[in-house]
């Protein structure tokens, strides 16, 4: 039977509009669309059964078709944590100024201005830039290392879309969809389990144990699902796979996850000082003190002795000046600098420079065994046969 052009186009309408119903009613329930569906949290997806949480989630056993995948991550966002942007370069190396005895240095450099001593003017700047430098560019090396690091090897893993199980970014993934697991993977997402053979997850990054915990599919009462080591049935992102195989849906992703909390939780934590931070934090206020009282006695001794304030006063700032050792901050950053470039030799990355010197300042360190000073791991080192001889 012959069909006009008109008839083709028709039809490839009448398809087109089928397969739009078709992704509208796998992505829709009750009357309910992707804009509806929220995140699960773990101690309540653990209460729900299977069918449950996918009709909560709005998916099905093939996986999300990938415009559904595109409307829920415009929704719920990319699969990582939020973190402060960058400040600019320039932010950055203003900010090395922050430190007291660099403040008391700048000071004294526009003292010795105001009373026209330009040569120690000069050397007291040109030691607070080669401080400055010198700590700015050491961070910013250490932070684009780390950056490359982060970058070397993206986090992937099976995720089931259209039927079709794809390698995925585990920062794509959004809630709804359906990821499978198997001995050796990093579980990308908090998920509720919809299939477990002989599946054991290690979850010690939360619980410390470092026995792995045996999973199941199987809905959990209100009274058994208490603590965090008791919900069975929920993959947690950040986890590691360490036998057997499982499929689960994605609860939840980004900082709506357990880890995500935690995350949270360290963001709100304010950096201590460091030992040597404090120290020069306390030099720096004792050497202003210092400098305060030789200028206080020399204007009283001069006050006693009726001669001129004005001299005795730019008396005292000179000596109060000269008091300060603008050496003594270049002697320390170099210092750190050469430590934190002997400690890239050893593959350590150093962020801060002052954290050199806190590795330095430790003298016992309280750890345990398993998992920190072993791998918690069999490894063969050498196969001998039944007979008695040695395998290479």
């Amino acid at each position: 039977m012959k069909t006009s052009p008109g008839d083709t186009s028709s039809d490839a309408d009448s398809i087109a509009s089928n397969e739009h119903q078709q992704l509208d009613e796998d992505n829709t329930t009750g009357g309910h669309t992707s804009k509806d569906m929220q995140s699960i949290m773990a101690d309540i997806a653990a209460n729900m059964t299977v069918d449950e949480v996918m009709d909560k989630l709005l998916s099905n056993s093939r996986g999300l078709h990938i415009m559904e995948v595109h409307r829920r991550r415009k929704l719920h966002g990319y699969n990582e944590f939020e973190i402060n942007e960058d400040e600019p370069l320039w932010k950055k190396y203003i900010g090395q100024f922050k430190d007291p005895l660099i403040m008391l240095l700048l000071a004294s450099a526009v003292v010795s201005v105001i009373m026209g001593q330009l040569d120690d003017a000069v050397s007291i700047t040109m030691a607070i830039i080669i401080v400055v430098t010198v700590a700015f560019v050491q961070e910013y090396r250490s932070e684009k290392s780390l950056e490359a690091l982060t970058k070397l090897v993206p986090h992937t893993c099976h995720c089931l879309r259209n039927s079709r199980v794809e390698v995925t970014l585990g920062r794509d993934l959004v809630p709804g969809d359906i990821v499978q697991l198997s001995v050796g993977d990093r579980v990308p997402a908090d998920m509720r389990l919809l299939e477990a053979v002989g599946l054991a997850i290690d979850e010690s990054s939360f619980t410390g144990e470092t026995k792995p915990s045996n999973k199941t599919v199987e809905t959990l009462s209100k009274t058994t699902n208490g603590k965090l080591t008791t919900r069975k049935n929920i993959a947690y992102m950040g986890t590691l796979v360490r036998c057997g195989r499982g499929k689960g849906v994605v609860i939840g992703t980004g900082e709506v996850s357990q880890f995500g909390e935690v995350f949270k939780m360290m963001q709100g934590e304010e950096a201590p000082k460091t030992p040597l931070q404090k120290s020069m934090g306390t030099l720096g206020k004792q050497l202003s003190f210092y400098s305060f009282c030789i200028i206080g006695c020399i204007m009283l001794l001069g006050w006693v002795q009726k001669r001129k304030l004005l001299d005795m006063f730019t008396i005292g700032v000179s000596l109060a000046v000269a008091a300060i050792p603008e050496g003594l901050p270049i002697v320390v950053t170099v210092t750190l600098a050469l430590g934190s470039m002997r400690m890239a030799k050893r593959n350590a990355i150093v962020k801060k420079l002052p954290i050199v010197e806190t590795l330095g300042c430790v003298t016992v360190i309280c750890s345990d065994k398993t998992g920190t000073l072993t791998k918690n791991e069999m490894t063969a080192t050498a196969i001998y046969t039944s007979d008695g001889k040695h395998v290479e």
